[in-house]
């Protein structure tokens, strides 16, 4: 890949891995691509220098990250859901991308025209109501700021696909598209910046490399961005095809007791069904995963693994590294909170839960679960090795919880995303208190990290 370019600004974390072993070349194109996408504010005197700054007489004033409703009796009547948890000032909009699928977003700061644009893109298994904490603190700021339901998800197309159907759609170029649409739709033609969680990370990511004359600045949440899988070179002069894969299916199944990648257990077809009809229920289910992978689950004391090997890998939460002959549901039920710890869960409320399980509950999961099934077929990601040894080079920065497992699930990835896969990286944050849902554990933090990137990123002098 590219060196890194000078003068980039980094916040360098200490990594030291190794992956070397020889394995067939379809793994380690699997491989490469399973770590390359790995489906990772100053809101009081930041935000009130950017509303200062705006340019366009439109300063709002600042204010906390959580923004609760005036009253417990006032419903937010301009959203398809949340009347009751999202404040006035956001609003849901159904807008045809002009790719195929019509996407539902929410939306604040669209009241003032010609403001720069920042785009909000959720992971799995999550919604556009992730990123409530942060809609308005962004608008607050001076952004038009649109959070989608990505395909698949919520109230966006694709929600009603089924196992057997064509599961191209979902493939991370078309991703990029979805979400290009999307903002042209919207009248932006640059976005100031993308930020993605989870999946939403690796679709951030792309959408950078791909087209950075349109995506001017990047925020990598939870999971770390490898850069594109990468195509050996000089192998007609003899030099080995390099490898740093094993059959990982097959080692973690010969563990005692068997194991299996949580990854691989989501491409398969038993998947969606074992979650959408838990025998806890879905927001049984949801409740228990959400804690599971958060700081409030005491476990969650992630460290740097040594190798892609399943001895090592076996060492995380078994969210991650699954009891083979069990399904998610069975897995995460063993982590359900008890009713004292639901009740002091302020990042999760029951409300918002709410939310969430019905959305899950009407639409089922497939249409998350597709990426799963792209990223672990490497005939639906062939199309990434076009963009072999390419970078991203505008202003970066990644966040994640510091109890957050991600940050070390694929070994080498956090390193290799600093030292070379984005050329100008200026922050790398791991939030305190955090594990997995880093913007909803810790809201007002990210949205203090995020107002700071974009002023240093200087967004408003590229769109």
């Amino acid at each position: 890949m590219a060196g890194m370019a000078t003068g980039a600004r980094r916040s360098r974390l200490p990594t030291k891995y190794s992956t070397s072993s020889n394995t067939p070349v379809d793994r380690v194109v699997r491989r490469r691509l399973l770590q390359g996408i790995g489906a990772a504010l100053l809101h009081s005197k930041a935000a009130s220098s950017f509303g200062a700054s705006d340019g366009r007489g439109d300063r709002l004033p600042t204010g906390k990250s959580i923004d609760k409703k005036q009253s417990a009796n006032v419903k937010n009547e301009n959203v398809a859901y949340g009347r009751d948890t999202l404040p006035d000032g956001i609003r849901s909009r159904f807008i045809d991308n002009n790719n195929g699928a019509t996407l539902h977003v929410l939306e604040a700061g669209f009241e003032y025209p010609g403001r720069p644009c920042v785009v909000l893109l959720h992971g799995w298994p999550e919604l556009a109501y992730t990123w409530r904490n942060q809609l308005l603190p962004l608008a607050r700021a001076g952004f038009h700021v649109v959070a989608p339901d990505q395909r698949g998800y919520g109230r966006s197309a694709g929600t009603d696909v089924t196992f057997d159907e064509d599961i191209l759609p979902f493939s991370l170029l078309n991703h990029v598209s979805d979400t290009l649409g999307l903002v042209r739709a919207l009248g932006h033609d640059k976005v100031a910046a993308i930020i993605g969680h989870d999946w939403g990370s690796q679709m951030a990511a792309w959408c950078a490399l791909v087209r950075p004359d349109v995506f001017r600045s990047v925020v990598l949440m939870s999971t770390p961005f490898a850069g594109p899988p990468t195509l050996p070179l000089n192998t007609a002069a003899g030099r080995e095809n390099p490898s740093s894969d094993v059959d990982i299916e097959k080692a973690l199944a010969a563990l005692s007791p068997p194991r299996k990648h949580y990854i691989y257990y989501c491409a398969t077809r038993g998947a969606n069904d074992n979650m959408w009809h838990a025998p806890q229920g879905v927001h049984d289910f949801l409740r228990a995963l959400y804690h599971f992978k958060s700081a409030d689950w005491k476990g969650n004391q992630p460290f740097e693994l040594k190798a892609w090997a399943a001895s090592e890998l076996a060492k995380m939460p078994n969210y991650y590294i699954m009891d083979l002959n069990k399904g998610m549901a069975e897995t995460v039920a063993a982590a359900m909170p008890a009713k004292a710890q639901i009740d002091a869960c302020k990042w999760l409320t029951e409300e918002d839960l709410r939310v969430y399980s019905a959305e899950y509950a009407r639409t089922g999961f497939q249409g998350g679960l597709q990426s799963y099934r792209i990223l672990t077929t490497p005939k639906y990601s062939a199309d990434l090795m076009g963009f072999s040894g390419r970078t991203i080079d505008v202003p970066s920065c990644y966040v994640a919880g510091a109890r957050e497992w991600g940050v070390y699930q694929w070994p080498g990835a956090l390193e290799t995303m600093q030292s070379s896969a984005c050329t100008r990286m200026l922050g790398v944050h791991l939030v305190a208190g955090s594990g997995h849902s880093v913007p909803e554990e810790q809201p007002d933090e990210v949205n203090r990290i995020l107002i700071e990137f974009l002023q240093r990123a200087e967004v408003r002098r590229h769109v």
